[in-house]
């Protein structure tokens, strides 16, 4: 059996020659490419399952190949390497559409692990019944990827995806932080990571778009519970 098929796109040649061979030692099939044009092409041509992509790139680069493919609502995971650690960067990257990043130099062993969870929050799960997860005004289709408050459509991320489902999943339960951490993300992140607090702040925005009353809420020192407030 073919393991997945990885794109690694870098202007950086020797950073692309030793992803390639790291991964191919972990049974994933790797294509690479240059930069975002080339990137894009790739894509067009032979899909991956999923992309490593740097952000700083000549001609096109990481977050212009992001907000290209989420504007034709391409849902291919993105796991986006960034040599800046600020949190507005990382932000930015979350914005065009990242689904995680990773901030250079890293560990390749969590190169790997990010991969690992981005695949299998993305894989179909065998004998799953097609099913619409439904709380108060919110509803989710797991199966078509689409989300809805009210009658009004809700674009989200997959991650913002995950996330979203994860919480329907347990409504009205609190959800411990290093628990949605592990099965949203699915790797051990510092304690100091702020990529809940970030994801939890996008899915707010995007569910009150209209003015509609808070569902995600913070329970102190415990995580977060999604609950209609009475």
């Amino acid at each position: 059996m073919e393991g997945p098929q990885v794109l690694v796109v870098d202007d950086d040649p020797q950073l692309r020659e030793a992803l390639t061979r790291a991964l191919e030692l972990d049974d994933y099939r790797v294509t690479t490419a240059s930069n975002g044009m080339k990137a894009l092409e790739a894509v067009s041509q032979q899909r991956p399952d999923v992309m490593v992509l740097d952000v700083m790139m000549p001609y096109v680069g990481g977050l212009d190949v992001c907000r290209t493919l989420r504007s034709k609502n391409d849902r291919l995971p993105i796991l986006v390497l960034t040599a800046r650690d600020e949190v507005g960067d990382r932000v930015a990257g979350l914005d065009a559409g990242a689904d995680d990043y990773l901030t250079k130099p890293f560990a390749l062993e969590e190169l790997r692990a990010r991969l690992r969870a981005l695949l299998r929050r993305t894989a179909p799960e065998e004998g799953d019944e097609p099913v619409v997860l439904e709380y108060a005004d919110i509803s989710l289709d797991p199966t078509a990827h689409t989300a809805r408050r009210g009658d009004r459509a809700i674009e989200l991320t997959r991650t913002e995806f995950a996330l979203l489902e994860l919480l329907l999943r347990n409504a009205g339960r609190p959800l411990p932080r290093e628990t949605i951490m592990d099965r949203v993300w699915g790797w051990e992140s510092e304690p100091t990571s702020n990529s809940l607090e970030v994801f939890v702040g996008y899915l707010r925005r995007k569910t009150e778009a209209a003015g509609e009353p808070r569902l995600i809420h913070t329970v102190r020192g415990v995580g977060y519970v999604l609950r209609a407030e009475t």
